[in-house]
Order: structure tokens, then sequence, then C-alpha cells
């Protein structure tokens, strides 16, 4: 893999890679604070102060399981590229590698969380034998790895090996099926309600990540009909603008953020 372009934040970076038969992919090198890991139990996720920690603490590295992605969500930039490939998982293994190159002063196995997100470009569970094979190859090198899996929930999928130091999330959006098929024009999604039954072996809840276009999307009776607290965790995040979301009419969203650079 080579690098094509990078943008650097305040707490890590971002990679555009070209894979050896030149299709793009996303990979992130980021970090905060290991308090932020007890989001759940504090009920947000916001900085207490301006310390956004370093790769010793909470170390996070977020990588593409497809070049493209046939979802092609309204707000996602990643619906630009035409082309959908899956990745091998050695391919996934080595945008991981990529970022430990840059790196060299840190070791994975001495930071407190050392996470693998499953939530740039594709879909995992569309490319769900690579990403499970990639899961065993980063086990066997980093024991200490928490791999975090997003997903739209694919009919038919099999969750039961979501155990111990691995992650579910499930790309919710909203919670009015009508706009979440529309936000999500993938037919071969499970509904809401079926979501609500997901069960996993994990140690950690299922995050429910809702990207809020506006107010109606969240219904706090919905949620609780389909969704037991003890199993399931909210995630709000915003939206992040590009030419994807503009073109659909979605220029902003109800969750507001401002990035430290």
């Amino acid at each position: 893999m080579k690098e094509i372009c990078s943008k650097q934040f305040a707490n890590g970076s971002v990679y555009a890679l070209m894979t050896n038969d030149n299709y793009p992919i996303e990979v992130t090198d980021t970090h905060l604070p290991l308090y932020t890991k007890n989001a759940i139990n504090n009920k947000q996720n916001l900085l207490s102060n301006g310390d956004l920690g370093n790769r010793t603490q909470r170390w996070m590295i977020g990588v593409s399981c497809m070049s493209g992605c046939p979802v092609r969500c309204l707000f996602c930039a990643t619906g630009k590229l035409k082309k959908c490939r899956n990745l091998t998982a050695q391919e996934i293994v080595d945008q991981i590698q990529f970022v430990l190159d840059r790196n060299p002063d840190f070791n994975p196995l001495e930071a407190d969380e050392f996470k693998i997100n499953y939530t740039r470009m594709g879909e995992p569970f569309l490319n769900i034998k690579e990403v499970k094979k990639a899961i065993e190859l980063i086990d066997k090198q980093f024991p200490n790895a928490h791999h975090y899996i997003s997903t739209i929930g694919i009919q038919n999928s099999d969750f039961s090996w979501i155990t111990n130091n691995i992650t579910l999330q499930l790309s919710l959006h909203s919670l009015n099926e009508d706009k979440r098929n529309w936000l999500i024009p993938f037919k071969r999604k499970m509904l809401i309600k079926d979501l609500g039954k997901i069960k996993t072996n994990s140690n950690l809840k299922t995050t429910l990540n809702m990207t809020l276009i506006d107010q109606n999307d969240f219904c706090g009776q919905t949620l609780q009909d389909n969704f037991d607290p003890k199993s399931f965790f909210i995630k709000l995040s915003p939206v992040n603008t590009n030419e994807v979301s503009k073109d659909n009419g979605i220029e902003d969203g109800y969750i507001k953020s401002i990035n430290l650079r």
C-alpha cells in the first residue's frame, strides 16, 4: 500500500492509501485520554479539558474493510466511489501496520487501550470472512486489542461470534423506519425491531450509533419499545459535512461539533 495524502488533527491523522491494484482506502490514527473510555457510565463523551491524551492511553486505529461501499449512506463521502472491492484480511492488517510504522515510539501492547475500529470504508458484514480472519491475525500479535465492528445490520448475519474483546456497533441513525431507509438506501438491512433482538456474547454493550439529521429522528418511545438499556448504549454523532451529504440536502445535523485542529 502507498500513501496518497493525509490530514492531521489535534489528536491524530487520517490517511488516504492506495492498494497494490489501485483501489483507494482510508485509515485513521487517533488517541484520547483514558477516562473517555468510561463514556457509558459517565453518560457523555465530552473532554473535561484540552488534554487529548496520547497513544499510551487510548490508541485507536480506524480501518477500512472495503474500498468503496455498496451501502451508500446519504451523508457518507464513500458514496462518491463508483467501484467497490472487498479487502483481504492481510490488506486490513496492513492498514494497522501502516499506522504502527509511523509511530515507532509507541507500543500497542503497552497502551491502556488498543482499539481497532472497523468504521472507515465498507460494511464489515458484507466481507465478514476476511474481517474475522483479520481479527484472528491481529489478536495473535496484539492479544490486548479491542475490536469495534460497525454495521447497518445486514439481514441473516451471525452475531454469535461477537464476544469478549469484540464490541458491536449498529448504525441506526433514525428511529423512523422510512427515514432510516432514506438515509441508508440498502435493501438487505434489518428492521429496527429486529436490531433490538440482536444478542451478542461481548462483555460490553452494543452501541446504537445515531447520526441525527434532525430531532424527529429520535423517538424515546420507539427506543424504549425496541432496545433494552441493559444491552444497548446510545451514541449521538455529528454529520461530517461533505460533497455527498450536500448533494443530498444534508448540510448539517442535529448534533453540533467543533473539530480541534
